[in-house]
């Protein structure tokens, strides 16, 4: 095992105070120039403070007021050690960050545990492994990670399930890297690894954006509503190779998978693009570039086929040599612009409502030069009062802060500006102001004993 460092950290997360508001659209199509999706991204997923009559209430009020909890320095040995320390029933949001590390453990977040983030550095990426196979656990319990809960989030995270390649000999080989059974989770700039079955996207509604995803055959299979926005879907090994099993069982499920400006690469031909495991699965892939190893007919009955005219197998101006049509399966929807536009929005997913960017992505988007350090220093029970108020104070002064992150014994980066310094005046805070780095006024946040 490597360098383990688990950092629980129950924080007030980015209080961010746009100009002007902007707020999330679900109607707004991905659009089809992929240098354009970060900004499609940034509108229609934009931060916590300019969508407060938007979101679920639950969620605004998970992220907008947690509470900061004196745990030491909030190190724990093991994944599975702070999951425990999240008490059940939990109403705000947990961010628990992982150090650079193999974690050897199958780790299960149970239903009564929401609002539960796991954050990597996207530089160093923590692994998540085991072994698990459906002949010791069961096919879905078999899985690395397991998310029972709602409102999950994942970034830079990578999970793996080490049990080897499936040999058509093996009773119970399959192996699943992650099953998601809970609502509204979001997956950032992760990957997963294996080879049957590797995520069992099972129920709710789901969006992973900047993933990578690794297996054999039906690697994406379950009941889940998700969108795939621009992910990697990698097909490793020889012989009959399937990417999705979607488990739709009926018309009137509101279930689907929708891949958007996502790339289809592997190893081997005659990858299938979906397989119709059940009566009615529902998989749309658009904009996608679909390379030589997929299969010229696309899909797959299942030898079933009766299933022809009930699948819904859709693709919408995709790319790439497997992407030609010629020789597709005469139940293919080739999908118009008006239809596609249901597939390729958050709507799809309701993401209005749920969906936030990932915590600490304002660090990225801000020129490196005009970060500002802020350091708190914990002036023992007295942070744990104290909170309301400096947030109030903090979002007072200024109609403009990028990012305030407070968290009980962390050193955490911050960019702050247009803050006018006459209105620093509370005895608690004291305010440094710095010259610009960008022709902008620039202040380090310092919180001080009394």
């Amino acid at each position: 095992m490597g360098y383990n460092c688990v950092s629980l950290i129950l924080t007030i997360l980015l209080v961010v105070i746009t100009w002007p508001v902007v707020y999330g659209n679900d109607a707004t199509p991905i659009p089809q120039n992929k240098n354009r999706i970060e900004q499609w991204f940034n509108t229609n997923v934009p931060s916590l403070a300019s969508r407060k009559d938007k979101l679920d209430p639950a969620l605004l009020t998970a992220e907008a007021t947690p509470r900061v909890r004196q745990n030491g320095r909030g190190d724990f040995n093991t994944l599975t050690e702070a999951i425990n320390s999240v008490p059940v029933g939990n109403n705000e949001r947990v961010i628990i960050k992982l150090g650079h590390g193999e974690y050897k453990e199958k780790v299960t977040i149970d239903r009564n545990k929401p609002f539960i983030t796991l954050y990597g550095d996207p530089n160093a990426m923590p692994v998540l492994t085991f072994d698990g196979t459906a002949a010791e656990y069961g096919t879905v319990d078999s899985a690395t990670l397991i998310v029972l809960s709602d409102y999950f989030m994942a970034i830079n995270i990578i999970v793996k399930n080490s049990a080897p390649m499936p040999d058509g000999k093996r009773k119970g080989a399959q192996a699943l890297s992650m099953r998601i059974s809970g609502n509204k989770a979001a997956f950032y700039n992760c990957k997963f690894y294996g080879y049957q079955d590797t995520i069992c996207d099972d129920t709710g509604n789901h969006f992973f954006k900047d993933c990578y995803i690794e297996g054999t055959f039906d690697f994406i299979f379950g009941s889940g509503r998700s969108l795939y926005l621009s992910t990697q879907l990698n097909v490793v090994g020889d012989g009959l190779r399937v990417i999705t099993a979607h488990a739709g069982k009926s018309t009137e499920e509101k279930s689907g998978y929708s891949f958007v400006h996502c790339k289809v690469t592997g190893t081997g031909t005659g990858i299938y693009l979906g397989r119709a495991w059940m009566s009615h699965p529902k998989v749309v892939y658009a904009y996608t570039d679909m390379s030589s190893v997929v299969n010229p007919s696309g899909w797959h009955e299942n030898t079933q086929t009766e299933r022809d005219k009930t699948v819904f197998y859709g693709e919408y101006k995709c790319s790439g040599p497997g992407s030609r049509k010629k020789k597709r399966v005469k139940y293919t929807q080739d999908i118009d612009n008006i239809e596609a536009n249901s597939f390729i929005s958050l709507g799809y997913i309701q993401g209005s409502s749920w969906l936030l960017p990932p915590p600490f992505s304002i660090h990225r988007e801000i020129n490196p030069k005009t970060r500002m350090k802020m350091k708190v220093i914990v002036p023992g029970s007295k942070l744990i009062r104290g909170i309301s108020r400096e947030r109030k104070i903090l979002m007072g002064l200024t109609p403009r802060i990028a990012a305030i992150s407070i968290s009980g014994f962390a050193l955490v980066k911050a960019a702050c500006y247009t803050l006018r310094h006459e209105d620093c005046t509370d005895p608690v805070i004291r305010w440094k102001p710095k010259k610009s780095y960008s022709n902008i006024s620039s202040f380090g946040i310092f919180q001080q004993r009394q």
